[in-house]
């Protein structure tokens, strides 16, 4: 018989829900870059790594090999189950496997963590060249920092060329920048949900999450990993994810599932909880356990610098740039991601077919949780 605990039997939090040297590692692999890496915005960050997973065998010419690029809370475990080393089901099970879109008995299908994230690649809760985590002395990082890491990886898997590069939200805008900044690598490329450029209502949105992250007394800078479980800031990571997580759903969605019930037996008129606030703290709960707020900030901050066209002459001339065979959807009831931008991608890429719309109430998530209309776009790209 199952038991519930009670919310005093329920363990703390870690300070960071960073995976850490010493814990299981699961399907992850690593890869250790040599050289520093140059940052964009000046500098440079040594002892890069990234951890990542693979699925299906690579042909013996490479020519198989499928880039799978995460969004913001992602990571490397794209399919496959819960276990020791991870805690939540693989983010886009129902693409990736034997007989699906994604067919690991034809490709190999390749999923890095991002640079700055905190499920086994360098950020800031990794440990620095003085063996301490990075915290407040991260530097800033920009989608390009990230793809150049992402090059490195495909060059030690001996892959010249990505039969396609796919992703969705911040995923989407690295999957951009492969195709910008290397043009000879990416054949076919699908962009989910993404923009040419971060938006100003966008930043907007960001910025809000960042206060509330840097708010919490318990950041403490960005220095807070070595603090005891419970008292990490918990409070202002948690705050970003509600607010987030209204953005990446749809009103009529909220409206059908929650509507105006409380949860439960609570009363809201005496301190109880609506049914939708309940859904919004068991979304926080969830995240403080598996993530850290160091690489939120980090990787928040990167997707408000995206902007394929700087320092490129423009957004029109940076997607000139790209050669591969492409498709770009949104989803229809996205309000974080709305078509508009995904219309401005397909229409100024080369080689970019109509603008495809995914149906969905559940907003910007439409893109991870639609798998029967996003499946069937890997199968064009693929052939």
């Amino acid at each position: 018989m199952n038991s519930v605990l009670a919310p005093s039997e329920v363990p703390l939090p870690p300070a960071s829900g960073a995976w850490r040297e010493g814990d299981p590692p699961g399907r992850r692999r690593w890869w250790e870059r040599v050289e520093p890496l140059r940052l964009e915005a000046g500098g440079e960050l040594p002892g890069v790594r990234l951890a990542f997973e693979t699925w299906g065998r690579p042909a013996p010419d490479r020519s198989n090999a499928v880039l799978v690029l995460h969004a913001l809370t992602g990571d490397s475990h794209a399919a496959g189950e819960t276990g020791p080393g991870h805690p939540t089901p693989g983010w886009w099970d129902g693409l990736i496997g034997a007989g699906r879109a994604l067919d690991t008995d034809r490709w190999f299908v390749v999923a890095p963590n991002v640079l700055g994230g905190c499920q086994g690649s360098t950020g800031p809760s990794s440990p620095a060249p003085d063996g301490r985590p990075w915290g407040s002395r991260f530097p800033f990082l920009t989608q390009r920092d990230q793809v150049a890491a992402e090059a490195g990886l495909a060059d030690a898997l001996g892959i010249d060329r990505w039969a396609l590069v796919v992703g969705g939200s911040m995923g989407g805008m690295r999957a951009l920048e492969w195709a910008v900044s290397y043009p000879e690598r990416t054949r076919a490329l699908l962009l989910l949900a993404t923009a040419a450029a971060a938006s100003a209502e966008q930043i907007a949105w960001a910025a809000i999450q960042l206060h509330a992250v840097r708010g919490d007394p318990r950041w403490n800078g960005g220095d807070y990993h070595d603090a005891a479980p419970g008292l990490g800031p918990h409070t202002g990571l948690g705050l970003a994810r509600r607010l987030a997580h209204v953005t990446y759903r749809s009103e009529p969605e909220l409206a059908a599932r929650f509507g105006r019930s409380p949860q439960g037996a609570e009363d809201p008129w005496r301190g109880g909880r609506y049914g939708v606030e309940s859904y919004l703290d068991h979304q926080a709960a969830k995240l403080v356990r598996r993530f850290d707020a160091g690489s939120y900030v980090t990787l928040t901050e990167a997707m408000n610098g995206h902007d394929v066209g700087r320092g490129r002459g423009g957004t029109r001339a940076a997607l000139s740039r790209v050669r591969a065979r492409t498709l770009v959807a949104g989803v229809d009831s996205d309000r974080l991601y709305p078509l508009s931008q995904q219309a401005e991608l397909a229409a100024g890429i080369p080689a970019a077919d109509r603008l495809r719309v995914i149906g969905s109430p559940r907003g910007h998530d439409g893109f991870l949780t639609e798998v029967e209309q996003v499946g069937p776009l890997v199968g064009e790209l693929l052939g």
